[in-house]
């Protein structure tokens, strides 16, 4: 398996899926910065990654600002076309080449498409019987490092990362 590109849902991946709302109306997000040693990750394997969400919100185009994530597609209703799309200015397959983490019934059938997806843990069931990994942390609780984690040991990349910090 050599997969290039990892896309990512973020509500309920990223973040614990609450929308949070001061007095004012400004809505807040919950960030767990465990995430960002994924992206580290992965990126040091030579993977590129991309974001694509339902909600369009600054908050997620900050977040992505600041760990320099530069394919961020805010406001999809079909996540799976726009994957396609991506696949196709990137010159990868999909099927192949391509992995996803997701959490709802908006990312079925992305979650069917690629090669390689996961869940968090506290995605419904008939979500995480869709992946090919179900991982132990909730959305929001690091769920994102964990799956980059887990992809990275299924090419046996994993420790030679690790490595590279003495590990």
């Amino acid at each position: 398996m050599n997969i290039k590109l990892v896309i990512t849902d973020i509500d309920g991946v990223w973040t614990d899926g609450g929308m949070y709302y001061d007095e004012t109306g400004n809505e807040l997000k919950k960030f767990n910065t465990s995430d960002s040693a994924g992206v580290i990750f992965l990126r040091d394997a030579g993977k590129e990654i991309a974001v694509i969400t339902g909600e369009n919100t600054v908050i997620v185009e900050n977040r992505t600002k600041k760990l320099k994530i530069e394919n961020v597609f805010s406001g999809v209703k079909d996540k799976l076309q726009k994957a396609k799309e991506l696949c196709e200015k990137l010159n990868i397959s999909l099927q192949e080449e391509v992995a996803y983490i997701g959490d709802d019934i908006n990312d079925i059938n992305l979650l069917k498409a690629v090669k390689f997806s996961g869940a968090p843990a506290n995605a419904p069931e008939y979500i995480k019987d869709l992946v090919t990994v179900k991982l132990k942390k909730k959305g929001g609780d690091g769920a994102f490092r964990e799956f980059a984690e887990e992809l990275l040991k299924a090419e046996n990349k994993f420790n030679g990362i690790l490595s590279r910090y003495g590990l």
